[in-house]
Parts: structure tokens; sequence; C-alpha cells
């Protein structure tokens, strides 16, 4: 398995786990209908993990696009492999999305809240003000990207072999489940932390082919911009404080 495969099947599933807790919270007649943000936060950690395990060995499991461009911009991933590991993530997360969609069709078929269909595919606002929406993706992903860079000190080098070694997953995927799940209790609840790019845009694009319905294009930017600012910003203080 090549470090581009193993991007798309790491981020697959974890999107696959972490959407799907959405849809069997959120969804119609699910057996996990309205077990709350508590089940979401905790299961979206474990689907990072379940990413992490399964592409760290062979891609370093960045499965994120901003803790690809976190790791470039402390000199520690090249940046010739940057565009490939974006492209291998928002491939992951749109057929991740997919799989949701295509295992809780007949769910999604009963619910009639567009709303509640849309965020089991993207992240969107408790409340609505861009301005407070951006500082809250960019505080969270700061804490992801600098912590990350403080539990290992990740690298990634990838030879003529096209074998990784020592990669992100060498840190263990318990410790950034952890910290997915901490961000998530304590700072998720106001934009539903997308902190991922990728995340967010990949099942976006899906939601939009697949339903009719508004798949709120106007709030798609946050997402983006947040995390790619928190990743700068840490990147930043990271090389200022080492």
């Amino acid at each position: 398995m090549t470090p581009f495969i193993a991007e798309i099947i790491g981020t697959m599933l974890m999107i696959l786990l972490g959407n799907g807790v959405v849809a069997n919270v959120v969804l119609k007649d699910t057996k996990g209908n309205n077990s709350g943000w508590i089940v979401i936060t905790t299961a979206w950690a474990f689907a990072v993990f379940v990413g992490v395990v399964v592409a760290g060995p062979v891609s370093g499991a960045h499965l994120n696009p901003i803790v690809t461009l976190g790791l470039a911009l402390i000199g520690k991933f090249a940046w010739n492999q940057v565009a490939m590991y974006v492209v291998a993530q928002l491939i992951g997360a749109m057929l991740g999305a997919f799989l949701v969609w295509l295992s809780h069709k007949d769910h999604f078929a009963a619910t009639e809240d567009e709303g509640g269909k849309l965020a089991c595919f993207s992240t969107g606002p408790a409340i609505r003000n861009y301005s407070s929406n951006l500082i809250s993706e960019i505080i969270g992903t700061f804490v992801l990207i600098f912590v990350i860079f403080y539990i290992a000190g990740p690298d990634l080098q990838i030879g003529a072999t096209t074998d990784a070694k020592i990669g992100l997953g060498s840190i263990g995927a318990l410790p950034v489940a952890i910290l997915v799940w901490v961000i998530g209790l304590s700072l998720g609840g106001t934009t539903g932390y997308a902190i991922n790019p990728a995340r967010d845009l990949g099942p976006r694009i899906v939601h939009s082919l697949l339903f009719k319905a508004s798949s709120d294009w106007s709030y798609s930017w946050v997402p983006i911009v947040g995390p790619i600012i928190g990743s700068s910003l840490a990147a930043f203080c990271y090389l200022m404080l080492t």
C-alpha cells in the first residue's frame, strides 16, 4: 500500500465512522436517535483512532490537509508531497461520506429535516456569525496542530521505495484520539469543530450531488480558511519556541 492509498483509506474510515455517528444520532428512526453530543464527540475521537491505526505505518496518517500543511511549514514534510496528500484526503473524505449515505439511505429518506441531513455530511455553526465562527475554527485547529507537534515531534520521509518512515502514526493513535475528543467536548459546540478542510469540503460536495437541498456553500469557506490559519499560527509558534 502506498502513502496515497493509505491516506485515502484512513480518511475514508475516519469519515465513515465520524459522520456515521452523526447520522445515527440525527436521522429519524435510527437506534441511536437523539443520543447526544457526548456520543458524537466520543465516536469522532475513535474514528480518528481507527484512521490513524490503519494509515499511520504507511503514510504517517495525516488524514487532514492542515496536518500536512503544518508539518510542511515546520520543515518536517516535503512540500512536493503536499498536493498528493491533500488530494488523497479529499478523495477519502468523499468516499467515506458516500458510504455513510449508503448505509443510512432509508433513514435519510425518512428524515424531513434538511439541516439534519446536511449535518451528517458537513459542519455548520450553532450561531451563524462568520467572524466568530472563523475564530472558533482557528482556535480549535491551533490546539490540534500545536499539541500534535509536541506529542512526538512528527516527521515523514518518503524514499525511492515509497516506504514511509517516522510519520504521525508513530506518535500513537490514542493520544491523537484523546486530543480530538477534548477539542470536541470543549471547543466543538460552536461550529461542530471541522478542524479539517477535507473532512468538511469532501462530504459537502457529496451532499450537493445526492440531495437537491442547499449544501450551505455560503458557510463552506469557514471550515477551510479557519483551519489553514490555525495550522499556520501553530507552526509559527512552534518554530518560535523551538
